[in-house]
């Protein structure tokens, strides 16, 4: 830095500066896109089991502190509230949060607007960090693992369940990628967070105890391969925005329409039973 102008140091605040825009506008997009559709509806028809096979694996218990990331409409969230734990459910979306609150009833839960990068929660607060299908979508991995373990205290349980890439939604969004708008700079393919090396990369020595397995959830919603493609067109965010990236070009619709219906039938859609793999990856904060 020059003594007398302080040109390095004017350098490094306007640099700061605009990546903290970067950042705000990258999250405003994010908070966009899964308030397109009906995500709740995803959640409640298509993969409602998930959350409770989360909360079962972390072996989340009465009066534990909670805290489920990229809580969504409350998949995990109200599966832990009902065994009697303080649940705080984080999510970007605040649209999302609102249906959780509906469908919470009179179950104590906090719906709290938070960024999974950011949470905005003192180090060691929480007894049990858990995410379902939710935290991979963050665009920074390790920031987003970061944060996970810093939130969870020393002894506490973070538990993450994430879509494989050779699942069946990690092979979506593989068909989606060549019709999606280019990712930000620094972001990640969310079912990175479906391999087991990488997770296990991200959270390092913070972790002990981790116990990692493959399941498949058995979806069976959808009698057709084309039933599938049409409630993901109206309802999931992601493939949504895909639509609408190529809204313009028939012939780019067309193709994406033919290769979701092939995706389809290839996981099994037309006999009314597709396996949906994903990783359940449990460890022990250190």
């Amino acid at each position: 830095m020059d003594p007398v102008t302080g040109k390095k140091a004017e350098e490094d605040v306007m640099t700061t500066q605009t990546e903290a825009e970067a950042d705000r506008v990258l999250k405003a997009r994010h908070r966009a896109l899964w308030a397109l559709g009906d995500y709740p509806a995803v959640a409640s028809e298509v993969i409602a089991t998930l959350g409770p096979v989360l909360v079962q694996a972390a072996g989340i218990k009465s009066g534990q502190r909670v805290l489920d990331v990229a809580a969504g409409s409350g998949n995990a969230a109200l599966p832990a509230a009902r065994v009697g734990a303080n649940v705080t459910a984080s999510d970007l979306t605040p649209e999302l949060l609102a249906a959780g609150r509906r469908q919470a009833g009179d179950l104590p839960v906090r719906w709290e607007t938070g960024d999974a990068e950011a949470l905005p929660y003192p180090m060691g607060s929480f007894d049990a960090v858990i995410s379902c299908v939710g935290v991979m979508f963050a665009p920074h991995h390790q920031v987003a693992a970061d944060e996970l373990a810093r939130v969870c205290c020393s002894g506490g349980t973070i538990s993450v369940l994430s879509w494989t890439p050779a699942g069946f939604i990690g092979q979506m969004f593989a068909a989606m990628k060549p019709y999606s708008p280019p990712p930000p700079p620094g972001a990640l393919p969310p079912p990175l967070w479906g391999d087991e090396q990488h997770v296990r990369e991200l959270l390092g020595d913070r972790v002990v105890n981790v116990d990692a397995r493959t399941a498949a959830l058995t979806v069976d919603r959808f009698g057709s391969a084309e039933e599938f493609r049409d409630f993901f067109k109206a309802c999931y965010g992601p493939t949504i925005a895909t639509y609408r990236h190529i809204g313009e070009d028939p012939e780019k619709v067309a193709a994406l329409d033919a290769a979701l219906v092939e995706l389809g039938r290839r996981f099994g859609a037309d006999g009314g039973s597709m396996p949906w793999e994903y990783l359940l990856l449990t460890a022990r904060k250190a």
